[in-house]
């Protein structure tokens, strides 16, 4: 399976030609290095929670045109991407199968945000072998303790890098795949990913320094 970031938190994940295309939010299309027309070919879309930074319903519609790819989604950004003429299929909860991948959807708490509601986030372990939490940190999530690879947020207003590494350091992963970077320079995420991959390396945990364009790894 091979996994690419496209900024931020919009990844896609490939395995046996199919390509499921995670969270195309405004941050990865802020400065028109991403494009719609990048997913042209993904055969199905995810979208994880509500959030502008993993929603963009104006590229959503672009890339669903360019794909006629099935966009998947709980029930709160579901009703808002109807309002505006975009169908869906519901996720929330449960096992699903997409071409190759198995999805097993959870609801996952996001981490708090100032005066800011909670919205309704569905997270996700795909293929028995990658835990996607999103944007949470819950203490349950440990279940999925020794897991092959953590997506994990790595800079984010809800959280500084001592809670971050410290929920990283509960699961004990084999691997780490950053994410949620995009309002950063490269300069500072380069060095704050230096900073991580030191400290995981302690625990025998491989921190992929993945942040630009395209950038993948292969498990």
């Amino acid at each position: 399976m091979k996994i690419t970031k496209y900024l931020h938190s919009c990844l896609v994940f490939e395995q046996d030609g199919y390509k499921l295309l995670f969270d195309p939010g405004k941050f990865s299309f802020a400065e028109g290095r991403v494009t719609p027309q990048m997913f042209a070919d993904v055969d199905s879309i995810i979208i994880t929670h509500i959030h502008p930074d993993h929603l963009d319903i104006e590229n959503l519609k672009k890339i669903v045109e360019l794909s006629k790819a099935t966009v998947y989604t709980n029930t709160q950004v579901g009703e808002t991407i109807a309002k505006e003429g975009l169908t869906y299929s519901l996720i929330e909860q449960g096992t699903y199968n997409m071409g190759p991948f198995k999805l097993a959807a959870f609801p996952v708490q996001h981490e708090p945000l100032l005066d800011t509601p909670i919205p309704q986030m569905t997270g996700f372990l795909i293929n028995d072998k990658i835990l996607h939490p999103v944007d949470s940190m819950e203490t349950r999530l440990t279940e999925y303790t020794g897991i092959e690879l953590l997506i994990m947020v790595t800079m984010a207003p809800f959280a500084n890098e001592l809670r971050i590494a410290g929920f990283a350091d509960r699961v004990r992963p084999k691997q780490i795949l950053p994410v949620h970077d995009g309002y950063a320079k490269d300069f500072f995420i380069e060095q704050r990913y230096k900073n991580y991959s030191r400290h995981f390396e302690k625990a025998g945990i491989k921190f992929h320094e993945i942040y630009k364009i395209g950038d993948s790894l292969t498990i």
